[in-house]
């Protein structure tokens, strides 16, 4: 007798209909009637199941410390890494766990169990890493927490940065971070590139680099990332994340640039919310979008995800763990409109990232985990465009969170009261 069994679900590749059963925290039939009874039943009326929603790219450490030390006035990305400077010496690991923990709560309610955050390790205290590490220990039985190290002030640039590096993937780190593009020079970013390409294929590790995140579009560190991928033979281990100077790149030069990063076996992530909110900050008008070219990528054969990448930190005045947001912002600077497009931002924060991380046992199949989240909407398009309530969210097909749907009593002159469920 199956644990659990889902009944009439619809999934996001169209599919309606179909019942899920779950037993020992794994799916093992998924039929559009199951003639079997469970110990529970959910009735999900015909409302869209999906696995759970995966954020590629995030920085835990500093989340939720908005306005310490004070508020980033210009609003721009190098005011806010002179903020984190400022912060990083009065931080502690009591406070960092805290507010990592608080966020993870905010993630599972909003069906987020997956999330790769960078945690700074320019700190020679490895304060950060020694307080996401317990967290993610602590958070295991519900969320996925991958740690990339990540030198943000610069692997060359800051002294001591790369054994700093050396030391947190020694304690567990899982991922190799970068900068290139913040480092000196042109050089010393290609140079970066490289050695930290070198360490991860030494340790077998993936790769995820912020790469070119500015709006010169001659930081071109993503082509020495694609180069240095196919050297070391790291196909399908590396991930260029922002990539917003291809936003003001040359089209000669991307015609040339695409290829390679497909050839290569690279990944890339956009961050909408913060790529739209930091870049063109030095222009006039017409302003640059400055995320990266997203549907160019996804028809080159390139894998796009989305991540969230800062909530109320030094960056970023607003957010709340909702991956829903951050496709809906996807969606319109990308001006994917198209029902394929639409589809493909929601797959940008579900199953592409879970693809990026490697997440085992990851979908809705036969012998997959049962992670999911029940949403009140009938399909993904419908899903973005109400950021719809998560209904259920499960965890090896247990609940682990629940909210009510959004629902409006009307009470309009001249017409019967009714209620809304789609709002």
């Amino acid at each position: 007798m199956p644990d659990l069994i889902l009944r009439n679900c619809a999934l996001p590749d169209g599919r309606t209909g179909l019942d899920i059963a779950i037993t020992d925290g794994r799916i093992d039939a998924l039929e559009p009637r199951l003639h079997a009874t469970a110990v529970q039943e959910i009735d999900c009326a015909g409302q869209l199941v999906s696995p759970p929603f995966v954020d590629a790219h995030f920085h835990m450490d500093s989340t939720l410390s908005y306005g310490q030390p004070r508020i980033n006035q210009s609003g721009t990305l190098l005011e806010g890494i002179a903020l984190w400077g400022e912060l990083k010496p009065e931080l502690t690991q009591e406070a960092l766990a805290q507010r990592a923990l608080a966020y993870c709560d905010w993630a599972v309610g909003r069906g987020l169990l997956a999330i790769r955050s960078h945690v700074d390790v320019c700190d020679p205290r490895l304060l950060a890493v020694e307080a996401l590490l317990a967290v993610k220990r602590q958070v295991k039985p519900y969320l996925d927490l991958q740690l990339v190290a990540f030198p943000q002030d610069g692997v060359l640039r800051s002294p001591g940065a790369f054994d700093n590096l050396r030391r947190a993937l020694d304690m567990g780190v899982d991922v190799v971070g970068g900068i290139p593009h913040f480092e000196r020079t042109m050089a010393e970013g290609a140079e970066s590139v490289r050695m930290l390409c070198e360490l991860a294929a030494e340790r077998g590790l993936r790769v995820d680099m912020h790469c070119d995140e500015t709006d010169d579009p001659l930081s071109r560190h993503v082509e020495t990332l694609a180069f240095e991928t196919q050297r070391l033979g790291l196909q399908g281990r590396v991930t260029g994340s922002h990539l917003t100077s291809m936003h003001s790149m040359d089209n000669y030069y991307v015609s040339k640039l695409l290829p390679l990063m497909a050839e290569s076996g690279m990944a890339a992530i956009a961050n909408p919310l913060i790529n739209i909110t930091l870049q063109g900050r030095h222009d006039t008008y017409p302003k640059r979008r400055g995320m990266t070219r997203v549907p160019e990528l996804i028809a080159a054969g390139v894998p796009v995800a989305f991540g969230h990448d800062c909530v109320l930190d030094p960056w970023y005045g607003m957010g709340s763990g909702d991956m829903l947001e951050v496709a809906h912002m996807g969606l319109h600077v990308a001006q994917m409109t198209s029902q394929a497009g639409m589809r493909a931002c929601f797959a940008a924060v579900t199953e592409t990232p879970a693809q990026i991380l490697g997440l085992e046992g990851y979908g809705i199949a036969p012998g997959c985990r049962a992670d999911l989240v029940l949403l009140g909407a009938r399909d993904p398009i419908e899903a973005i465009r109400l950021r719809a309530p998560r209904l259920a969210v499960l965890r090896a097909g247990r609940v682990i969170a629940e909210s009510a749907p959004a629902t409006s009593r009307l009470h309009l002159p001249g017409r019967p009261e009714r209620v809304d469920y789609r709002i």
